[in-house]
């Protein structure tokens, strides 16, 4: 397995582009099998998740074709509906592949998803959505088998959620395209990969009224056409770059990324004294069809440890959970007391412990780390528990004095495109190297 090593205290400086989303990407993929024909999606990040469902998708029987950053999807003929168990086992968001399948091929199954260890993550209302639409879902021995009942497609339907579960709105979404009738789904996810989501299937020939609200309608449609469409840049990934620059200092630029997706982060950012200046287009329809470019630009600067700061998780437009480790990893490089409430996944606290080893001081009470900013860490050897929780090392290693080595890297991979050749582009002494 793959390490990283990094050199702290190294001020970074200089601006980078920003990849591609992976929560926007992967589940435009699964979209992709609902169309008896080619999906082109441009800006797809090339991280271990993608290479992933395009595995999934070859299996089940479609053509993938990476090219730069494009991925060509022709899911003309599908031979199988049932998800390798492998792959759904390694990542958690492959369970969407289920309301597709259900959707363009009236049956499906699949295993108990797997991915990051930060918490339960039950799918009770992903199979809620499914069976209030007519599916006809059987469990047994961790493997979920689905139909579409008499005629081989679902029917659309009221569906409320109790909770605004992004992966459940993804799911009653793609189940929802080619259903018959109207469905109306109450107490949706808000965040802005849902909103890409909307936009890329009405790009194909779906109906969906409501993108960016709590209720969304979806009028179902008989078939889709063949579409392109671009992703728009990883919210997650600026903002965990943002926490670098707080947590090293400097001065960065980050471009390709939609600000306002991030306003609470650089609100915060702000609050904790770096100083934040964006800049974002209204975005235009290219002629070319491939989707609305957002060519915004972060830059965010920071001249001393950063201050403390109270922060709750939640759903959008509330503190987004992928953000919480690389916050405080900066904070505990910080001055002041802070405060983190974790709100949606109970074991995203996973990397106090190795942050600890750098010399920070956390207090873990429940739901919430209280954080005792130590003014600067120190290098020291740790593992990565998670993707973001890998991340959140990197941002500390970059405030420790001295060396800092994290293994168990793959974790990393999965959601960043290359963190070494990003942050050795802002002046970071950081490389992969052998563990």
């Amino acid at each position: 397995m793959s390490a990283i090593r990094v050199s702290g205290c190294i001020p970074l400086k200089g601006e980078i582009s920003i990849q591609g989303s992976k929560n926007a990407a992967l589940p435009m993929m699964a979209a992709a099998l609902l169309h008896k024909g080619l999906t082109v999606l441009t800006n797809v990040p090339r991280i271990q998740d993608t290479a992933c469902m395009m595995k999934i998708l070859e299996a089940l029987g479609c053509s993938c074709i990476r090219r730069e950053c494009s991925v060509f999807i022709d899911a003309g003929e599908i031979k199988k509906t049932q998800v390798p168990q492998e792959y759904v086992r390694s990542m958690r968001s492959s369970i969407i592949l289920l309301g597709a399948l259900l959707g363009r091929m009236g049956q499906g199954n699949c295993c108990y998803p797997g991915g990051c260890l930060i918490g339960a993550r039950p799918i009770d209302l992903h199979l809620m959505a499914l069976k209030k639409m007519g599916a006809v879902i059987r469990e047994e021995d961790g493997i979920i088998e689905a139909c579409a009942g008499k005629d081989g497609r679902l029917k659309g339907t009221e569906i409320v959620f109790s909770y605004p579960s992004v992966g459940a709105t993804e799911q009653a979404l793609l189940a929802a395209v080619l259903a018959e009738g109207v469905t109306i789904i109450r107490g949706a996810a808000m965040e802005p990969e849902i909103s890409q989501l909307c936009g890329f299937l009405n790009n194909m020939g779906a109906v969906i009224c409501g993108a960016g609200t709590k209720n969304l309608m979806i009028q179902g449609v008989r078939s889709l056409r063949d579409s392109a469409f671009r992703v728009e840049g990883d919210r997650i990934v600026a903002g965990t770059y943002g926490a670098a620059v707080m947590a090293a200092g400097g001065d960065v630029t980050l471009k390709g990324v939609r600000p306002s997706a991030l306003k609470l982060p650089l609100a915060l950012f702000s609050r904790s004294g770096g100083k934040v200046t964006v800049s974002e287009s209204s975005g235009r329809l290219q002629a070319t069809g491939i989707g609305c470019e957002k060519e915004g630009r972060i830059r965010i600067s920071s001249k001393g440890p950063a201050g403390p700061l109270a922060l709750k998780t939640g759903p959008y437009p509330e503190f987004p959970t992928d953000l919480q480790s690389p916050f405080m990893a900066f904070l505990a490089a910080g001055r002041g007391v802070s405060r983190i409430e974790e709100r949606v996944f109970e074991g995203r606290f996973g990397t106090a412990g190795e942050l600890e080893k750098m010399g920070a001081l956390i207090r873990l009470e429940g739901k919430t780390a209280v954080i005792y900013g130590a003014g600067s860490l120190k290098g020291s050897a740790v593992k990565a528990a998670d993707l973001r929780g890998g991340a959140a090392l990197a941002v500390a290693a970059l405030a420790a004095k001295g060396e800092t080595v994290i293994g168990d890297c793959r974790h990393i991979e999965r959601g960043y495109e290359d963190i070494c050749r990003d942050l050795s582009a802002l002046g970071a002494r950081i490389q992969w190297i052998g563990e």
